[in-house]
């Protein structure tokens, strides 16, 4: 998404204005409920080891081209930036990984701080264009002036940023709300027939038994949508609380739906997940991963995604909460399910 980029490249720019003589990256931490016994560090042609000891801390020295880069337990992966001179303990916690990674020392300022954003663009669905091109226009531009008063708030509340920081970051979050704002009447006009109350796109296809399974199959029915694939994280850490709403609404009138867009030479993959996980629900695989017929109609850009349709097959939340937001409970209780 090109908010992203701009994110991106503004604590690029950040992280430039932290000075230090040293030549080496410094990390040290702690992990709880660690499975492996090393961390990875990933950077542009950059690939360090780090051995974790059985007490779950590590420490190393690392020389790095300034940027971005990955740390990953071989499972899971987050991001953090280094720049040579940074003497900066990680503390990480697998369970909640990457949202709970807590940084200290030099360079902390920066990587807590790029975190605290990324993680708020995940909650505010910034990356789902919907959420926002679909509202009309007074909900639109109150949604608008929420999100610009909540950047505001965040960066006014983060203490240690340097003047040129701060000045950055105004113009990163100026960037991003007209951003919005100029592209609005263009694309409100793409999302129209995706508002509450008119007809769902439809799906048909196959579970894991090749038995097709339409939404016409389901009239009568709430159905609730799980777009997902095998490879999405955020998509995997949704699976036991999405079991957890099927075994709760488990007899009421409604089917939990997961559409996986997986490529088709990964359908093994998927079909051992529904195994390994003892996914429930309705499991079905789209034709086309990202190209498919349902997926391009709802214009998803980013999974996982979740959508709740009437017993009459028309839109009730085309951005629905996901099972792990205690909200999703309230909307299926006011229901007549």
């Amino acid at each position: 998404m090109k908010y992203i980029i701009m994110l991106l490249a503004a604590v690029t720019f950040i992280a430039c204005s932290e000075k230090s003589n040293n030549p080496y990256v410094t990390l040290e931490g702690a992990i709880t409920n660690a499975e492996m016994d090393s961390i990875f560090i990933m950077g542009k042609n950059f690939k360090k080891s780090i051995k974790v000891t059985e007490d779950g801390t590590f420490k190393d020295t690392l020389k790095v081209v300034d940027g971005f880069h990955g740390i990953t337990d071989g499972k899971q992966q987050g991001f953090l930036y280094l720049r040579n001179g940074y003497d900066m303990v990680i503390l990480m916690d697998m369970n909640s990984f990457p949202e709970s990674v807590i940084f200290k020392g030099e360079g902390s300022v920066t990587n807590n701080y790029l975190g605290e954003k990324i993680q708020f663009i995940k909650e505010e669905k910034l990356t789902d264009y919907a959420s926002f091109f679909a509202l009309e226009k007074p909900e639109f531009d109150a949604k608008v002036a929420t999100l610009k008063s909540d950047l505001e708030a965040m960066l006014a509340k983060t203490k240690g940023l340097e003047e040129e920081v701060i000045k950055l970051e105004k113009e990163s979050n100026d960037k991003l709300i007209n951003f919005f704002e100029s592209n609005y009447e263009n694309e409100h006009a793409n999302y129209i027939g995706l508002k509450k109350g008119d007809p769902s796109p439809k799906f048909n296809y196959p579970d894991q038994n090749g038995k097709n399974v339409s939404l016409d199959d389901l009239k009568g029915k709430y159905v609730y949508v799980d777009v997902w694939a095998t490879w999405c994280g955020p998509c995997k850490k949704e699976i036991p609380f999405l079991k957890e709403m099927d075994e709760e609404y488990k007899g009421k009138n409604i089917a939990f739906v997961s559409l996986s867009i997986d490529k088709m030479e990964h359908k093994e993959k998927w079909l051992q997940m529904i195994k390994d996980e003892d996914l429930k629900g309705i499991q079905i695989m789209a034709d086309n991963d990202w190209s498919s017929d349902f997926v391009t109609a709802y214009k998803i850009q980013g999974i996982p995604r979740f959508i709740l349709i009437d017993t009459e097959g028309n839109i009730v939340d085309s951005n629905a909460p996901r099972p792990s937001d205690p909200y999703l409970k309230e909307v299926l209780n006011g229901l007549a399910l």
